[in-house]
């Protein structure tokens, strides 16, 4: 078998260097890292994938697509495989920002405690990319959503397309208010994840730990204050009252598992995707 190299193409100027640690964790051969990739300038790139193996010996190429702006990496996870052509293509994963892993990691963390079909959920901060996606897995398990963002329109725009997503999905959207999140948001909530922007705190921890209907409170962020205040980063299944919580470095070892575990799975076949809901099944293999 020839040697498993993963192509690394990073919208930042700079390869990420946590992408690029985890790659190698997870056993590739060789890493070809590129920073400053964009979809006008990846198809030579992408085609030095395509056309230096045989059909056979395909699967031992893959494509990563990071950095930090998740809305580049869509454009360019799709420029990648607009190139490919019949049965000349690789394996491709996205995980700009870390948003694909960090939703499953979350929304695997709250399926150990609730019957995601039954649950209702608010997301806050759910039309950032993590937010988003984590709606988005919530929405296929059949759970209710309630999309909280600052603008209301924008979590307008955010259900839409994920109704688009998962047909017959039942997704709300919030707008914040100006006391911050409305009762109504919360009333009947058993599932809170926070995956604002860093140093937005949007509840405090007697507003959220006083909801006799929550059950679980996962905050993403690791960077203080955080989004749900008295939840630690280093929590993991933690009670703060009759609510199990989750902290970003808590749900944190699930997200580098995930993280691997798709890297090596790239190699098994040519023609894998692993986007949004391809990481998050592989996330419920691994749990």
């Amino acid at each position: 078998m020839p040697k498993t190299i993963l192509l690394q193409l990073d919208t930042d100027p700079l390869p990420s260097v946590f992408d690029r640690v985890v790659a190698v964790d997870a056993g590739v051969d060789e890493l070809f890292s590129y920073g400053g990739v964009t979809p006008a300038n990846v198809t030579s790139l992408v085609h030095g994938a395509m056309f230096t193996r045989g059909p056979a010996d395909l699967k031992s190429t893959a494509i990563f697509v990071g950095g930090s702006n998740v809305a580049a990496g869509e454009e360019l996870l799709t420029a990648v495989r607009n190139t490919f052509f019949g049965p000349v293509h690789v394996s491709t994963m996205m995980d700009s920002n870390g948003s694909n892993t960090t939703a499953a990691a979350a929304v695997l963390a709250a399926r150990r405690h609730l019957d995601l079909s039954t649950t209702t959920a608010v997301i806050l901060g759910g039309t950032g990319p993590v937010g988003f996606r984590a709606a988005q897995l919530l929405l296929s398990e059949g759970a209710k959503v309630r999309l909280v963002s600052r603008s209301i329109n924008k979590a307008a725009e955010a259900t839409t397309k994920l109704q688009g997503l998962v047909p017959g999905c039942d997704a709300t959207p919030f707008g914040l208010t100006a006391s911050g999140v409305s009762k109504e948001v919360l009333d009947g909530a058993e599932l809170i994840i926070a995956a604002g922007a860093a140093g937005v705190t949007f509840l405090t921890a007697a507003s959220w730990q006083g909801l006799p209907s929550l059950k679980v409170a996962i905050d993403v962020n690791a960077v203080p204050p955080l989004g749900l205040e008295g939840i630690s980063v280093m929590d993991k299944n933690v009670m703060h009252g009759q609510v199990i919580c989750y902290g970003a470095i808590g749900i944190g070892g699930t997200k580098m598992r995930i993280h691997k575990a798709a890297v090596t799975r790239l190699f098994s076949s040519n023609a894998l995707n692993l986007d949004t809901d391809e990481i998050y099944l592989l996330g419920k293999e691994l749990a």
